[in-house]
């Protein structure tokens, strides 16, 4: 049965991420984007990740899309037509896309899981704790990424806001 959900919520994704990079409406596009991230935060309940859905929920699904449709709403028309780009931009995307798909899959096959163990011992305070660790095992590289990501949202959500205006 999980196998089924987690083909679903899968597909799911995929159509809706498909649906926003290819819609010219900034709405829709934000919306779409919104289904995709819920998508990720139902797989992580899936896999039984309440702490890392909940915070995709709270960050991405609430924060970032939050701040792109206020900026949308606040400035421009609620219908905003996004520019068609040209043949050299999309093969130039679909080029990158493909070798961010080739290294991220490159780094699941040949990455060494290990198993947790004591996994119900496991608390928030402990994931905070590895977060913020230099040690083997710490996440702060990806951390400090995340937040990087985060800023270069809200500077893109600011270009958004300012439309026109920021060329003149």
């Amino acid at each position: 049965m999980e196998r089924i959900v987690f083909y679903l919520i899968a597909l799911i994704m995929i159509v809706f991420a498909i649906k926003a990079v290819s819609s010219r409406k900034m709405l829709r596009a934000v919306i779409y984007l919104l289904f995709v991230l819920m998508g990720i935060a139902g797989i992580y309940f899936l896999v039984d990740y309440s702490f890392m859905a909940a915070i995709q929920l709270a960050v991405y699904a609430g924060g970032v899309i939050v701040l792109i449709i206020f900026s949308v709403l606040l400035v421009h028309h609620i219908e905003l037509r996004l520019e068609v780009s040209n043949l050299t931009q999309r093969v130039l995307a679909g080029l990158l896309s493909l070798s961010g798909l080739t290294l991220t899959l490159y780094a699941i096959f040949t990455y060494e899981f290990k198993p947790v163990e004591n996994y119900n011992s496991i608390e928030v305070r402990d994931i905070g704790l590895g977060m913020l660790s230099y040690n083997e095992g710490g996440f702060i590289l990806p951390f400090e990424v995340i937040s990087v990501l985060i800023v270069a949202v809200m500077i893109g959500a600011i270009v958004i806001a300012k439309g026109k205006r920021l060329e003149q």
